[in-house]
This record gives C-alpha cells, structure tokens and sequence, in this order.
C-alpha cells in the first residue's frame, strides 16, 4: 500500500491550521475570540439577492444539473459588468466562464496548462492558492518578492519580475498578479498593469490576474482591470469574485474572463470536475450583476467605517496599523516587542492573552514574516472591544 503521496508531500504545513486549531481550544474554554483571522464576510447578502434566490429555487427542474461554464444569462451579466466597469467588451461565449469562487477557478486553471517541470512566476506574500494551486497541479515556482520593508515600489517590483523572467530556465508558463493585494491590500495603477504586459509580451508569458476586490476600495478611484491595457486579451485571463462584492462568500460564485486559449482550457478541465453551481444560485448572482449597485456602495462603506476604528482604536492601544486603500484587510506590522520572535508568536499571544484571532503574516510566505493580515470581519463595537483587550499586551 502507497504510504506517501507526492502532491501531498510537495505541500509545506498548514500554518493557518495551528492557528485555528488553538481558536478552537480557546473557544471550547468558554474564551469569546474576536476573530479576524478569516475573510469571511460577515454582514448578510443583500435582500434582492437572497429573494431571486427563493423565487427560482421554488420553481419546477431548478434541482437538476446546471451548466459547468455558467449559465448564458451570468456570463453576459459579467460581460456586461465588465464593458459598463472597465470599457473591456468580453465574447459571453468564449472570454468568460463561471467558476465556483475564484479559489476554484485559480486552481483549476493551475490543473489545466500545468506540467512537471514548468515556472509559475507567483508573488510573495501571496494569497495561499496563487502559489499552492500550481504546487498541487506539479508546477514549480519562482516566488517574487513584492514588499520590501512592508513597503510596494512598483519600478522595483517590475525589475525583479522582469529578472526572474529572464533568469528561468525554461521560461515560465505564466507570472500571477493580485491587486488590490490579498493578503497586503496594496493597489496599483493602470500604468503598472501596462508595463506587467510589455513583459510578459516580450517572453511570451501568460498573466493570471486576481481582482477579486475590484470594489472593496476606498480611495476615489477604484481599482483597473489589467484587460483594459491595449492586447492585454492576447495573453492574459482575469479573476473576480461576487464573494466579497455582494456579501455572497458562501455562495461561491466567481468568473474568469480574458484570454479565449486559457478560458478554453479552464473550461474544459471544469466539464470533467462539475456540473456549475446550483441554478438558482447562478440566477440570483445575475441578478446582483443586473440589479442597481447601491448595495455594493453600502458594503464598501461598511467596510471603510470598520477599516478607520480598527486603525483609530488600535493606536490608542499601542499598535500602529497602516490604513489600507482597498480590501477588506489590513497588512500590519509585527510591533516592535515581537519583532524578534515572529508573526506566528505575536498570532498566538493576541488569541491567548488578549482573546484576538489575527493570521500571521509567515503563512502566506516567507516574505510575509513580520507582518499579519487583519480581516475587517466584525463590527465596530468588537473592534474597539479587541483594541481594548490588545492593551494587555503592554506593546
């Protein structure tokens, strides 16, 4: 009998599961943990959502088998998000599939254009899927570093890609972009995005774009889409999420959209592994599309209050939080008592001695280590209770 599996083995551990793994102990103490390690949203989807859903749901076959690629009515929805959005016109029939939450389509596509032995270019720190998704699909990586001193120098992080690129043997598949930044919400202008395409033209190397906070943003404005870049199509498919936008994280609906040779391949691997997300499902996320926007302004709006009390509040307290410009989280740095003993120590003493779940920064790769991530998943009254009981720590 095979003991060891391979694709397993090539995985490091899972620090996420440490930490909540002592969330658990600590809430089975009877221990109320203010918890914003996770980014899960926490306010309800928004009324008209959930109605469209109960409507559809009660009418006769909406049990049976949807479609893997997405409904018709979805995939021009987004479309049409994206022309109304961005000014990029997508093909309903061929630049856009459906994707259970941007995580699946992420992975699927690492699946589908992956071998043993080729380079995916993938930033560090990064959101656990960008690089692991090609690690279980048998690729392997040539990390980038993106912040130097917590800090995002745009001209500096082009020369590395650009180096990194030139420096691989054989040239990699594909580079991975995600701004607004989970896990560091650090964003970029359209300028940068052209100068991510000149590169990846002059190696001939696929962009995977994640833009799954495309209106979590807080500035006047809002976050591009790498697609609006002049032949951007040409090499490069984008990924959004309804999860945060709509407040829909456990209805797990998200898109790829671009490049038809990569959103053909997607696809396909899709046609073997499901069957699309429940129809009523699909429906209602159109309607979200469809629907007047105001919805998305009241989340965004919710999320910038929580984004200022946690910032305010928490250097009352003694810990000082850059406030970010998009996202639903903050990239904060280790203070200054723990720098020496690391991201995963202060996670477990904020949760053991101030009763504050947080996600340390080294989980999401070695270049996030003297940072965590702060999800901006409770409301303003649990934030100012979480910074009153982060004095304990005497930071």
């Amino acid at each position: 009998m095979k003991k060891e599996f391979n694709r397993i083995d090539r995985l490091p551990p899972y620090i996420f599961g440490e930490i909540n793994k002592l969330k658990a102990k600590l809430r089975k103490e009877g221990k109320d943990i203010i918890d914003f390690g996770m980014g899960n949203p926490d306010m309800p989807t928004p009324k008209h959502i959930r109605d469209k859903l109960k409507e559809v749901s009660d009418k006769p076959g909406t049990g049976r088998y949807s479609m893997s690629r997405g409904i018709p009515g979805l995939r021009k929805a987004q479309a049409k998000y994206y022309e109304k959005r961005f000014g990029v016109k997508l093909n309903p029939e061929n630049e856009v599939v459906v994707t259970l939450g941007s995580k699946e389509g992420l992975a699927n596509l690492a699946q589908a254009i992956s071998s043993p032995g080729d380079i995916i270019v993938s930033p560090n720190p990064s959101y656990p899927i960008h690089p692991y998704g090609f690690i279980i699909a048998g690729a392997s990586l040539r990390h980038l570093q993106t912040m130097t001193d917590g800090k995002f120098d745009p001209e500096s992080y082009l020369e590395r890609l650009d180096r990194s690129i030139r420096h691989s043997s054989p040239t990699p598949v594909a580079l991975i972009v995600s701004f607004p930044s989970n896990p560091t919400a650090q964003v970029v202008d359209l300028d940068f995005y052209k100068e991510i395409i000149k590169i990846a033209l002059k190696y001939n190397v696929y962009v995977l774009s994640d833009l799954a906070y495309a209106e979590i943003y807080f500035d006047k404005s809002p976050p591009p889409s790498i697609l609006q870049v002049s032949k951007a199509k040409q090499i490069a498919v984008e990924f959004t999420s309804m999860s945060k936008t709509y407040a829909m994280a456990g209805w797990r609906i998200g898109f790829a959209v671009g490049n038809k040779k990569l959103i053909e391949a997607l696809t396909k691997i899709k046609s073997y592994l499901d069957y699309g997300a429940f129809t009523p499902v699909q429906v209602a996320a159109a309607t979200a599309l469809n629907a007047s926007q105001s919805c998305v302004s009241e989340i965004r709006s919710i999320y910038e209050s929580r984004r200022n009390v946690m910032v305010e509040s928490m250097s009352r307290s003694g810990w000082e939080i850059p406030s970010p410009k998009a996202s639903m989280f903050a990239w904060a740095p280790v203070p200054k008592k723990y720098q020496n003993k690391g991201s995963l120590k202060f996670a477990k003493d904020l949760m053991t001695k101030a009763n504050v779940a947080v996600s340390p920064g080294i989980a999401f790769g070695e270049y996030g280590e003297g940072f965590v991530r702060i999800g901006l998943v409770e409301n303003e009254q649990r934030i100012r209770q979480a910074a009153k009981n982060v004095r304990n720590l005497n930071l």
